[in-house]
């Protein structure tokens, strides 16, 4: 495991070939271990464990149309009644976090309209509220419980 800004978990792993493998419990399948990778298992874990947001309202890799095209946003989490909640994206620690990454998270976001956004490389994390009918955006300096999302979302 990398030094990250994120607690250390327990991860399942496995070889397969030169590559290992580690498990998304979210997908429910191993998939191939990269630095990006294991930022958004544990960005994701970091959210359950840390921050209360419940395991079976997030999602890891979730498709997603924009222009016809496919896509796959990293961290969606949804809200009990099932409507989106919070946007993540992940990068590798070694990508830095630019307007580039706000950008796509944005593009991405126009699918889902979730109020909360955040993009993370692991090392920083960034965190912003919209407020649609005011089209602000906050940053917040820290993320929030799931809880607090949820109620002021």
């Amino acid at each position: 495991m990398r030094k990250l800004n994120l607690p250390a978990y327990e991860f399942k792993y496995q070889n397969e070939g030169k590559d290992l493998r580690v498990l998304d419990v979210y997908r429910k399948r191993f998939v191939k271990l990269t630095p990006e990778e294991e930022v958004r298992q544990r960005f994701a874990r970091y959210l359950v464990e840390e921050k209360g947001f419940p395991a079976s309202l997030l999602m890891t890799e979730y498709s997603l149309k924009l222009n016809k095209l496919s896509r796959r946003c990293d961290i969606l989490v949804h809200k009990p009644v099932g409507h989106p909640a919070l946007l993540v994206e992940c990068k590798a620690p070694e990508v830095s976090i630019s307007q580039a990454t706000f950008d796509q998270v944005a593009r991405y976001n126009l699918a889902f309209r979730v109020s909360y956004l955040i993009v993370t490389n692991g090392l920083k994390h960034y965190c912003c509220q919209i407020d649609f009918e005011t089209e602000k955006i906050s940053f917040l300096s820290e993320i929030p419980a799931y809880a607090e999302l949820v109620v002021n979302s």
